[in-house]
């Protein structure tokens, strides 16, 4: 089985100088030794172009936004496929749903081939794959920047990591927070929320989404938002989606040994990238963060995205992360499901320093479940730290 991945070393080095290591790296050449076609979906300006390329500098690149790339594949894909040999980068593939289906007659008649299909709207990618491509195709996910990717621009101050978010172009590029955001958001409403769902009113869709940022670490409650905005819940589902398709939001449910009850009970939301809520909140600086009535919110949403982050990087697709909350409102921000029943448990603090009670939760839930709890930790905004398996305390730029 042919699989060129060589290296452009002075490529490589360019890419590292100027931007950031991606953690999904190795797992990306793993999984395309193993399957002719490898998808990557993720939030527009992520970096999978970038990635693409520089782990694929011998493929040859084609982008279905631009015109002429569009052209060129659209007009005989079947002939076009079989022409091109070193291997292929295309991006934005969802924009032609045939492609799908003749990628799969062109590896199944030739294996040897590699195919990256990229593409910002994971519903349509996904839609196309299990229709056409099952089997024959790996799927990963690049989100925004860790911050074990950040490197040493992690220790940049904390309300500063909120506020900036970790998109590539704002750290690497240098460019504007704002800017970027506002592009960004106007861009996504544009594009890809019209190419998932029609909605009528984009103004009251951005509302939606605004009242979402008001939302990140609460309980999702539909009806709320839907008698807000006088909309039907059957609308605030729809358009939350449309979020979660665009990785712009995910969800964490509810813990129980009973499965059967996580899927009854309220969902927890949170934004893949905090830079995104902040934008939507109007805060305009690190010192508008830190004076927020969220900014315990927004840390949370931070380091919950962020363990997100580092599961996604290592190629692992089953969601293992739960909260959990009683009827007496007895809550742990993170519950981590490991081998049945065994998980571990984290507290989310903001504060750079510690206090008992920050325990009290974590010790309840370990009265009730017992020796499944295998460790318990705090994950805080301070310097010290302690490796214990119960009741630890961890620096949250160190959480993996």
């Amino acid at each position: 089985m042919r699989t060129n991945l060589k290296f452009n070393c002075k490529f490589v080095q360019t890419i590292l100088n100027n931007m950031y290591f991606r953690a999904l790296q190795p797992h990306i050449l793993n999984v395309i030794s193993q399957f002719p076609v490898l998808s990557i979906t993720g939030p527009r300006q992520s970096g999978k172009t970038t990635l693409c390329k520089m782990l694929f500098p011998d493929y040859d690149y084609y982008n279905l936004e631009t015109d002429q790339d569009f052209e060129l594949i659209s007009q005989n894909t079947h002939d076009f496929l079989r022409m091109e040999r070193r291997g292929l980068i295309i991006d934005e593939a969802h924009n032609l749903p045939g492609l799908f289906s003749e990628v799969q007659v062109a590896v199944d008649e030739d294996d040897s081939r590699r195919i990256v299909l990229s593409g910002s709207s994971n519903f349509l990618m996904m839609q196309s794959i299990s229709q056409s491509l099952a089997g024959r195709a790996a799927i990963v996910r690049l989100l925004p920047l860790s911050l074990d990717e950040l490197g040493e621009d992690a220790k940049t101050n904390t309300d500063t990591l909120i506020y900036r978010g970790f998109y590539p172009a704002i750290w690497g590029k240098g460019r504007d927070v704002n800017e970027v955001y506002n592009t960004y958001f106007t861009t996504y409403i544009q594009r890809d929320v019209q190419q998932i769902v029609n909605v009528k009113d984009l103004r009251q869709f951005r509302r939606f989404v605004q009242l979402c940022a008001t939302r990140v670490g609460q309980e999702f409650v539909a009806s709320s938002i839907a008698d807000e905005l006088a909309i039907s819940i059957h609308t605030v589902n729809s358009w939350l989606s449309v979020l979660e398709a665009s990785y712009i939001t995910f969800m964490l449910a509810p813990y129980s040994h009973n499965i059967g009850k996580r899927i009854v009970k309220t969902p927890k939301l949170y934004f893949y990238d905090t830079g995104i809520v902040c934008y939507l909140l109007g805060l305009k600086s690190p010192e508008d963060v830190h004076n927020s009535f969220m900014r315990g919110a927004l840390f949370e949403n931070m380091v919950v995205a962020n363990m997100m982050k580092n599961r996604y990087n290592t190629g692992m697709s089953n969601v293992d992360l739960y909260f959990y909350r009683d009827k007496s409102q007895k809550e742990v921000d993170v519950v981590e499901e490991l081998a049945y029943p065994n998980v571990q448990i984290f507290e989310i603090k903001s504060a750079t320093g510690i206090k008992s009670d920050f325990f009290r939760n974590m010790d309840y839930f370990r009265k009730i479940y017992g020796d499944a709890v295998v460790s318990s930790q705090l994950i805080y905004d301070g310097d010290h730290e302690m490796d214990m398996p119960n009741n630890g305390f961890i620096n949250f730029r160190h959480v993996k």
